[in-house]
């Protein structure tokens, strides 16, 4: 019997104080997708980091195809065929697909003369490969988070490498992409590359992986085959307690109507002829297919591309939206898809992340109060679970989805009367998922409109009071929360009208 493609014995990692990872066992066998899972904050950032050679061990042996590996950073790990497929993709946004892809995978001289017909070749050959219709000659920078996902998964493809690790390479594609993208993982396994595979979607690990290994506060809690395994079994060994999904909908009373919009329009962003109305106390749901201009639409209400045509009314007042700072006077906050570009300063701490939006009324005077900050950021490190052991931390730091929870906070100190939340879940896992959903519920309740803008369905439909679906750049229908999934997906495909609700 041949020994695993990777191996990992009794790995452990600390930070400080904080432990990371405790004595965990994994191993990726060849032509296997081996699937890791746990809560954000459970270890699964820091055991593929250590696998990709970003981070070194503190503990434990490394060993591939059956010798063990002692000097293990980036360069090592590339070299023994490692590529890794991050949650955020790691790209040139100011160079095309075609120079991002060439300078991923080309070795040699920086004075060599480069072969821009080979090149083009290859880039066409790879993007054709997992279905991506995208021009090679496009600067990244104008790309959507799923088309640069896309670009990230033609670059590991390309690299012929034997593990490749995917951390969450689904979170913003759309249900086609995602088969395409399925597709590409089952033809790694057929051709014997392994394939770490982590996603907080439990059914695509389920439908997809071989095995699923489950990560609890730094320690394995269990590795067992797909097949005998059920998503409700797979969130007890998360989170190690029950999860209610979703709060039933119709828990929140809708009040007057604070914002309404009348064949609203922006040239720039595509969005044109919008009539829509939110009230207080209501969570308004915004489905479709990425591009349709969900996202669009969140950026002209937030003044980030001001509209052009058509009318916004809020709180009873016609108002002209054509900068932030004018929507976050009236009382609209945004928390935007990209956490880490848009969202947060990874740099800065989580204290200075969290009061950025409300230094005038936290600071009065330009007069620095730092027990005033420090007591506000506790409070909500509390009130929204983050799992922060200082702070004074980066929040670059912190997972993906503290990070995520630490955006939200932001906007929330700001004691808005409408919130944005543009993929507020994605890439948070279960537990996580299931705060940020009676979190919403509650905020509701406590009468804030809430436009909620997600990929995520399941999530729309039993969130949601009403459901905007958006269709080429305009809203095609606003549906009840308790519609079907098919009617919501016949109206964003444009096979029905869909009823007003």
């Amino acid at each position: 019997m041949s020994p695993p493609l990777l191996e990992l014995r009794a790995i452990t990692k600390s930070f400080g104080g904080a432990q990371a990872l405790r004595g965990v066992d994994f191993d990726l066998a060849a032509g296997e997708v081996h699937a890791l899972v746990g809560e954000n904050g459970a270890g699964k950032s820091t055991l593929i980091r250590i696998i990709a050679g970003a981070h070194p061990p503190d503990g434990g042996t490394v060993a591939l195809a059956g010798r063990a590996v002692d000097r293990f950073d980036p360069a090592a790990a590339h070299a023994l065929g490692v590529a890794c497929i991050y949650q955020q993709p790691a790209l040139f946004p100011d160079l095309t697909v075609l120079e991002n892809i060439g300078l991923r995978l080309e070795s040699g001289s920086p004075w060599r003369r480069v072969d821009w017909a080979g090149r083009r070749v290859r880039a066409d050959q790879l993007l054709a490969r997992i279905g991506a219709h995208l021009d090679p000659d496009r600067e990244v920078r104008l790309l959507s988070m799923p088309e640069q996902q896309l670009v990230e998964i033609a670059c590991a493809v390309g690299a012929g490498a034997r593990i490749v690790i995917m951390d969450e390479p689904t979170a913003s594609l759309t249900r086609q992409e995602q088969d395409l993208l399925h597709g590409v993982v089952r033809d790694l396994r057929r051709q014997g590359i392994g394939v770490i595979y982590i996603s907080h979607r439990l059914e695509e690990v389920l439908a997809l992986a071989d095995r699923v290994t489950v990560l609890r506060d730094g320690e394995n809690v269990g590795t067992h085959p797909t097949g005998v395994m059920t998503e409700t079994e797979l969130i007890r060994l998360m989170v190690g307690r029950e999860i209610s999904p979703i709060p039933p909908v119709g828990t929140s009373f809708a009040g007057a109507v604070l914002l309404s919009l009348r064949h609203l329009g922006c040239a720039a962003s595509g969005v044109h002829g919008v009539n829509l109305e939110l009230r207080r106390g209501e969570i308004l749901g915004l489905a479709g297919l990425v591009g349709a201009g969900r996202t669009e639409l969140a950026r002209v209400l937030f003044g980030l591309t001001p509209a052009t045509s058509g009318e916004i009314v809020f709180d009873g007042e016609r108002v002209a939206l054509r900068s932030p700072s004018e929507a976050i006077a009236r009382g609209i906050a945004y928390v935007p898809e990209d956490r880490r570009r848009h969202g947060l300063v990874l740099a800065l701490p989580v204290e200075e992340n969290i009061t950025l939006a409300i230094h005038r009324r936290l600071f009065p005077g330009s007069w620095l109060r730092p027990t005033a900050e420090r007591s506000l950021t506790l409070e909500y490190l509390r009130d929204l679970a983050v799992k922060c052991p200082d702070p004074a931390a980066p929040a670059g730091s912190l997972s993906g989805g503290n990070q995520q929870k630490i955006s939200l906070a932001r906007w929330l100190a700001t004691r808005p009367r409408l919130l944005i939340l543009d993929e507020p879940t994605q890439g948070v896992d279960v537990g996580a998922k299931s705060e940020l959903h009676r979190m919403i519920r509650r905020l509701a309740g406590d009468g804030l409109a809430v436009l909620l803008i997600s990929s995520d369905l399941p999530e729309v439909i039993g969130l949601c009071d009403r459901i905007g679906v958006m269709r080429g750049g305009t809203l095609a229908a606003v549906l009840s929360g308790k519609s079907d999934p098919h009617d919501v997906m016949a109206v964003a495909l444009g096979q029905a009208g869909g009823a007003a609700a």
